[in-house]
């Protein structure tokens, strides 16, 4: 079944803007939505969602109103995707990614993990995370100083996608490791990368669609508990991620665009927790926040 690309083109603060409207719209589902830049010099973007060809109708019409009070009029363009492994050809070239002590690389990288590097190695595969993206490098950042600083006993990796962040978290330290995806797929992939980064113990995988999950009771309380998804999710579910952490324990977020950042602080603060730094890439933000006793 063939992919297409459902697109507006507009300025690189517009495509922001539309990409926090999409969030809102589609943050909780499988269609993929991102931001690419067409032309630095004349400031042209393109603010995409992606999605199979049956769900063409439904999407159009849902992208059309969500932009529609902002933007009125705004074309909404479409592309066919070929039928390519697009994670796969986009990691042929890409170089390994350095963040804190990490460095996450291909297999055919390996020769560049140097003395004293966290090697993590992830490949293509069907589950997000790779540490290219400015929301995992950040996490990746902030996991290495957070658990320096506040060594935890247990952790969760909530949404862990390809699993990268719940293997650094084990890498650094041997302690109970948590990580769930709503996503049957991504566990899977997870999964696999944990294999082949030599994990044989200590970490575990479950498909959760929610908090209502037994697995959280089961592994819980967590003392720190990193979540990289997207701000609306995040938002809401702040009540219930703050049950499941421990007194004085770490939380880690991000999958946040910096324009939605005091949103996420204040349902969090809201919560509980305590605003201690955030780290900005490339437009997105990563936060650390901190269990008040």
């Amino acid at each position: 079944m063939s992919e297409i690309r459902l697109f507006v083109t507009v300025t690189e603060r517009e495509s922001e803007d539309i990409l926090d409207l999409l969030s809102l719209c589609f943050g909780e589902e499988d269609f993929a939505i991102g931001t690419t830049e067409v032309d630095e010099k004349a400031d042209r973007w393109e603010a995409s969602v992606y999605m199979m060809r049956v769900d063409e109708e439904e999407v159009r019409a849902r992208f059309a109103e969500a932009i529609r009070a902002a933007y009125p009029g705004l074309e909404i363009q479409r592309e066919d995707l070929p039928e390519i492994d697009w994670i796969a050809k986009s990691l042929e070239g890409l170089k390994p990614v350095r963040a804190g002590r990490f460095l996450v690389h291909g297999s055919h990288d390996r020769d560049k993990v140097r003395t004293g590097d966290v090697a993590i190695e992830i490949d293509a595969g069907q589950a997000f995370g790779t540490g290219h993206h400015g929301t995992t490098a950040g996490c990746l950042e902030m996991i290495d100083r957070v658990m320096r600083a506040h060594p935890p006993k247990n952790a969760l990796d909530l949404g862990t996608g390809s699993g990268v962040l719940a293997i650094a978290v084990r890498k650094l330290r041997r302690i109970p490791v948590l990580a769930t995806d709503i996503d049957p797929v991504a566990v899977r992939v997870a999964r696999g990368n944990v294999r082949l980064n030599g994990i044989a113990e200590g970490l575990s995988l479950e498909t959760a669609p929610g908090f209502h999950s037994s697995a959280f009771e089961r592994h819980g309380p967590f003392d720190l508990i990193i979540a990289n998804i997207l701000a609306r999710p995040l938002i809401r579910m702040a009540p219930q991620l703050v049950t499941h952490l421990s007194p004085g324990g770490d939380v880690i977020l991000s999958g946040i665009l910096a324009s939605q950042r005091w949103k996420v602080i204040a349902a969090y603060s809201g919560a509980g927790l305590a605003h201690v730094r955030t780290f900005w890439r490339n437009g997105w933000v990563t936060i650390h926040l901190r269990h008040d006793r």
